[in-house]
């Protein structure tokens, strides 16, 4: 039995196409919705969806308060984005290989392709990227981090055929002001690396069967360790000279510079404004994230 969990805030835009994109391989479907104002609630509803909800913290924390929150019976999780598409091709992966892989095997990963602004990204190294979005029930839960989290299992994996769209129809203006949210969410992650105040939680490994576990690795201890500002025009130029980004043409080079760029420069700029307040000021690197990227901590902290 499959039960897919999408989670949710606003997105009315999308949520109908996602739904109908995997229903024919999905035998439950959670929203978790985290306080929407627009329709999403009652599309979700339309569309056969069970609607939970639940205040936001992070992407991470959410999708494990969803996991708990999910049925005894359930055998596997597929967590799916509302601006995703699942390909025919991924819904007869998920209907005809799931049922019969032996209980060793604990998670699935799928190829994910990106579009920007209506335009497909095929080069510059992340398309298609390789990620773990299916698990077993009992067996998994996603990394406890405040960005670009991964689910961890219990076991091995598989790779299943198919693909899934991540296709988001907002404007740029939009997109920009998610990125610079993500920033400030990226900057505590990095600023943890450093001064290490709440647990870490992290997939990292060089001898990780995923291409999560190597990234992870690489971007914590290298990337990490490069020096501000010159890490991101270092990554842009791999991305867009080494790996052929300038392939993608204009749009292409719109979307490599911003969030190959621009995005990591941003949390590089965000960090050094946060460890400029503590010295400043002479406060806590977990007050200073508050007062300056207006995050709370929280509990997780550690003082």
């Amino acid at each position: 039995m499959l039960t897919v969990v999408i989670l949710t805030r606003d997105e009315s835009l999308h949520l109908a196409r996602a739904i109908r994109s995997v229903q024919q391989a999905a035998d439950r479907i959670f929203v978790v919705d985290s306080g929407s104002t627009d329709d999403t609630v009652i599309i979700a509803n339309a569309h056969g969806a069970e609607v939970l909800v639940h205040p936001f913290t992070t992407q991470a924390k959410q999708f494990n308060w969803a996991l708990e929150q999910l049925p005894e019976d359930t055998e596997w999780v597929f967590r799916l984005d509302a601006d995703e598409i699942v390909s025919p091709e991924l819904v007869r992966s998920l209907v005809q290989v799931l049922p019969d892989l032996p209980v060793s095997v604990a998670g699935a990963s799928v190829d994910r392709r990106i579009t920007f602004l209506r335009h497909p990204i095929r080069w510059g190294g992340i398309c298609p990227v390789r990620i773990t979005r299916v698990l077993r029930y009992g067996r998994g839960r996603s990394e406890d981090r405040w960005m670009d989290e991964h689910i961890k299992v219990a076991g091995a994996t598989v790779r299943l055929g198919g693909e899934l769209i991540d296709d988001n129809l907002n404007f740029l203006s939009w997109w920009t002001d998610k990125h610079n949210r993500y920033a400030s969410r990226e900057a505590v992650d990095l600023l943890n690396l450093e001064y290490r105040f709440m647990p870490h939680d992290t997939v990292a490994s060089l001898r990780s069967g995923s291409q999560a576990g190597p990234k992870r690795w690489l971007k914590e201890r290298v990337y990490a360790r490069l020096p501000a500002g010159f890490r991101a025009l270092a990554y842009f130029l791999y991305r867009y000279v080494i790996r052929m980004g300038f392939l993608d043409g204009r749009v292409g080079f719109t979307f490599h510079f911003l969030q190959g760029f621009w995005y990591r420069y941003l949390v590089d700029a965000k960090v050094a404004e946060v460890k400029q307040h503590m010295l400043q000021q002479d406060v806590h690197v977990t007050a200073a994230i508050e007062r300056v990227l207006g995050i709370k901590l929280g509990s997780v902290a550690k003082f």
